[in-house]
Parts: structure tokens; sequence; C-alpha cells
């Protein structure tokens, strides 16, 4: 999701594993920086303080903005390098925005319970439905 707007940026089908989040989320940064666009940040919540997510994204430019884990068995892989700055207050709030655009494609667009077999036809309807979702957006955000 782009901050400002609110709108789709990319979005992926992963096999479900246990590392097929984050991984997706890898995915489509080197998407991004193919495409000519440089994020600054990304924003996550904290099933994505992992390590190698962490550094992978920073090793991508990226700061990650990823919720501190709360548990007491291990400590987070995000530090106060990160946390202490304004803009990962920010993010936080932000990237809680995230979850109305999976419940739209959950109640509006019917990604609820997949229609098709296999990870190429299931990701192009996701393309299909955050498209849905983006127009159904940019109409909002237009002036009246």
């Amino acid at each position: 999701m782009e901050n400002r707007t609110g709108l789709v940026a990319d979005i992926t089908v992963e096999v479900a594993a246990g590392e097929a989040e984050w991984v997706g989320a890898l995915r489509m940064l080197n998407r991004q920086k193919e495409k000519g666009l440089v994020p600054t940040t990304l924003g996550a919540d904290a099933g994505y303080d992992v390590q190698r997510f962490v550094d992978g994204t920073r090793e991508r430019g990226v700061t990650p903005h990823v919720a501190q884990t709360r548990d007491v068995r291990r400590a987070s892989r995000v530090d106060g390098r990160t946390t202490r700055h304004g803009g990962y207050a920010l993010s936080q709030r932000a990237r809680k925005r995230v979850e109305e655009i999976f419940g739209w494609m959950k109640t509006v667009g019917g990604f609820r319970k997949t229609r098709y077999r296999g990870q190429a036809r299931t990701g192009l309807w996701a393309y299909f439905v955050a498209a849905a979702y983006n127009l159904t957006r940019m109409a909002r955000l237009m002036p009246a």
C-alpha cells in the first residue's frame, strides 16, 4: 500500500509456508525497484520481525518499519536506530490501513475463498481485485 493515497502498490500470491509473507514482500520490493520506484520505508506487522527480512530490506536500501515483537523469548530485530524516529510511529499507524484493503478484498471483492486452483490463476484474480479496489479508491480521492 502506498501510504499517502491508500492505493494498492503491488500484490502477490505465495504458497502458504512459514516464511511466505516476508519472502513475498521482498519479491515485491524487487519489482518496485525494477519499475524505477524507490520506497524509503516499509511498514509491516510483528510477523515480519525476522532477521532475514529486516536484513533483506536494509540490503535494498529500505528502512524496515516493522512492529517490534513483544515476545520475552527473543528480542526484536528492529532496534532503536529505526524506532527512535517520528516516521516509525507514523508508519505503524498507517500500516493498519492495509487491513482495510484486505477486508474490502474479502467482502466486496470476493477474495475470502479463492475461485481458482493454482498460484498463477489465484494471483491473476488478486491483481483484478486489487485493480478494482484502486479504481473505487481513486473515485473517492477525486475532488467532487
